[in-house]
């Protein structure tokens, strides 16, 4: 199957037009889409999911997001329930989405496989009505984000950069979280620096860590981490970089379909695909069937990440 470039609209972010990687990147992505193709950038103070769905109102029935996996979360979340097919253009530090998918990360290459893939639906997972394509937690990550974003807007968007923001974030941990978690009907009291809730199965395959199974059964895979000192959270980094981070020891793990997490905090800060946000507790997460059409690249197009 080959898509029609006058049914392509890139959505990119307004930080792509200012970043010149980023812009010329989107430049020659344009060049393979063809000139019948139409590219749209939304602006900070847009309400996205307004601006997709504009794009969609207009005939559009490929919506290429243009960025990292924050914006394709937020481009997703707009087509959930629709028959337009989301396209992904990889522009970000990690693309862990893209990866997933077999998605060439050069723009040339990436434009072309999306050309000629062919759209499947998949199932999705949302907190509070907030969808995710990768992760979303609760607890120490939401903070290490935080920090991460401060120290991009000083130094730029670096791998290093994001790791040492890891680093800092931990050096300043003070205590773990008491959390009430329900699963599928089960309930328990933790106390735990993060809860991590998975629905990538190339994320955990590439941090070495198991689950990938449950995703692919449309379940996610929670990530409940143990101990409550810095010390801990120090190892738990380490191994998790090194890949050995083992259940039992360094972490407790469930699968379900359906959760329930309460806080102490009325308003906890939630992660979700690299961006955070605050949200009123209990937080619930749930599977969403088929809520999703995208665009996978066909077997001759795709590469290992």
């Amino acid at each position: 199957m080959t898509l029609s470039p006058e049914t392509i609209c890139v959505v990119a972010n307004p930080k792509s037009g200012r970043n010149s990687k980023d812009k010329a990147a989107i430049d020659i992505a344009m060049r393979a889409f063809g000139p019948k193709a139409t590219l749209r950038r939304w602006n900070k103070n847009d309400d996205l999911d307004a601006f997709v769905q504009k794009a969609v109102a207009d005939g559009f029935t490929t919506i290429v997001a243009a960025g990292g996996d924050g914006t394709v979360m937020g481009v997703a979340h707009a087509l959930m329930e629709c028959d337009a097919n989301l396209g992904v253009l990889p522009l970000g530090t990690f693309n862990y989405f893209a990866r997933g998918l077999g998605l060439p990360q050069e723009p040339e290459a990436a434009a072309k496989a999306i050309l000629a893939g062919h759209p499947a639906r998949i199932s999705v997972g949302s907190v509070n009505g907030q969808l995710f394509l990768n992760n979303a937690s609760v607890g120490i990550y939401p903070t290490i984000l935080q920090a991460r974003e401060a120290v991009y807007d000083r130094w730029g968007r670096s791998r290093m950069l994001a790791h040492w923001s890891v680093i800092k974030t931990l050096a300043r941990f003070q205590k773990p979280l008491r959390m009430e978690l329900t699963a599928d009907g089960v309930r328990q009291t933790l106390k735990t620096p993060l809860i991590f809730v998975a629905r990538s199965a190339y994320q955990l395959e590439r941090f070495g860590l198991q689950g990938a199974q449950a995703i692919s059964d449309d379940n996610f895979a929670v990530f409940i981490a143990k101990g409550g000192t810095r010390w801990h959270l120090f190892k738990l980094a380490l191994r998790l970089a090194l890949r050995r981070v083992q259940a039992g020891r360094d972490i407790d793990m469930l699968y379900a379909r359906e959760i329930t997490v309460e806080t102490a905090r009325r308003r906890p800060r939630v992660a979700f695909d690299g961006e955070k946000r605050k949200m009123l507790a209990p937080l619930n997460f749930r599977i969403h069937d088929d809520a999703l059409s995208i665009i996978l690249p066909d077997e001759a197009d795709k590469v290992d990440a």
